[in-house]
């Protein structure tokens, strides 16, 4: 009885250690995001050059281009690295070339001798920019309005390297378009939260700009030119810091991505994502894994004590505490960052995500790492 009562006391200070932490990620992070105040958009029209790399696109570049090529802002270019497309990405191209002036391509053209990743795209728009302000987007992502290019820009002043977007993706019907945009979501509140309380460790490129100078001061992407992911986050996560970074999320800044369609490709396309993390800052790291390793530890903790009926009076308290801030946290977040319909699936998301994401980056982890290219 006594090893019996000293386990479950034990399993008890690790549930309120465990909660306690859940609860400071969510009112120190997470809140911060709800309450931040945008600065006011500032007349500032600086020029500005807009990259994305496309591979094989030629349906994403037909329907989304446009709405990049369109922005209310009176100098900017659209240079877009064609980057070994086998479908008709270059005529699609050249047709909006003869309406748009401002649109400049770069192609790249296949070597069966050489593999590239993305970066290596990426590198070749940033050279080709003529303009020191870059903000990247990619083929699939839609502006959700023409003040996108003329916001975000706003937000750079002289001291400021990094400005971190929001990047979503399209409501669709069914289970995984939920989680997709929920998983995107998380993400964004502890990136935008954590770059508040001025530990920026990473920016998504469908919606990010920093400088064309600090990108060759820093000698480009540097030592992960051999990551096959991560052209973004890694580069925010090596070089952004707490005086010269800054976020943008106002809804007119957000981008729209097209959610993939199966949960097969959803996993390939995370396993993608997760390969970067290995990279990041011990620090960064640290604080990455803890949410989501206290998160499972105060679900199993919870369910031995309860099963157990071991002060289940004040093991309910906490747990009620935890879940009323969560909703209210996650419920505001929705509406900050525009996306309906999660709901009350995201009270089952936050059990089983971090079981999700674990297992994904375990695999990471134990298989051998892919080709070096992105598409």
């Amino acid at each position: 009885m006594f090893h019996e009562n000293l386990f479950l006391l034990i399993v008890f200070s690790l549930f309120l250690l465990s909660g306690a932490i859940q609860i400071f990620y969510y009112l120190y992070y997470y809140l911060a995001v709800i309450l931040y105040k945008h600065p006011e958009v500032k007349v500032s029209k600086n020029p500005v050059s807009v990259i994305i790399c496309a591979r094989n696109e030629s349906v994403n570049l037909t329907e989304f281009l446009p709405s990049v090529l369109k922005q209310d802002y009176p100098d900017y270019e659209v240079i877009v690295v064609n980057d070994c497309s086998e479908d008709n990405s270059y005529d699609i191209l050249g047709g909006f070339l003869k309406q748009y002036p401002h649109l400049r391509i770069s192609n790249v053209n296949k070597d069966s001798k050489f593999t590239h990743n993305k970066r290596f795209a990426q590198f070749i728009g940033i050279k080709a920019a003529k303009n020191d302000l870059l903000l990247f987007t990619d083929a699939d992502c839609q502006p959700e309005s023409d003040k996108w290019l003329d916001t975000i820009v706003s937000q750079f002043e002289d001291h400021i390297n990094f400005v971190l977007g929001y990047g979503g993706y399209f409501k669709r019907i069914g289970l995984l378009n939920r989680y997709i945009r929920y998983d995107s979501m998380t993400i964004a509140m502890q990136y935008l939260g954590m770059a508040i309380r001025g530990v920026p460790y990473m920016g998504v490129g469908r919606n990010l700009a920093y400088r064309r100078s600090l990108f060759f001061n820093k000698k480009g992407f540097g030592s992960h030119n051999h990551v096959i992911s991560g052209d973004d986050d890694l580069f925010v996560n090596s070089n952004a810091g707490k005086n010269d970074t800054t976020i943008e999320f106002r809804k007119e800044t957000h981008t729209r991505s097209v959610p993939v369609a199966s949960v097969t490709e959803w996993v390939k396309q995370k396993k993608r994502h997760m390969i970067t993390a290995r990279y990041y800052k011990p620090g960064d790291k640290l604080r990455l894994i803890m949410e989501p390793f206290t998160r499972v530890l105060f679900y199993v903790s919870l369910i031995i004590l309860l099963s157990n009926l071991f002060l289940w009076q004040y093991v309910l308290i906490i747990c009620g505490l935890r879940l009323i801030i969560q909703t209210i946290v996650t419920t505001l977040a929705q509406k900050r960052l525009n996306e309906p319909g999660i709901g009350v699936f995201s009270l089952f998301f936050d059990i089983f995500s971090p079981v999700i994401n674990g297992a994904i980056y375990l695999s990471n982890i134990l298989t051998r790492p892919g080709k070096n290219k992105w598409k």
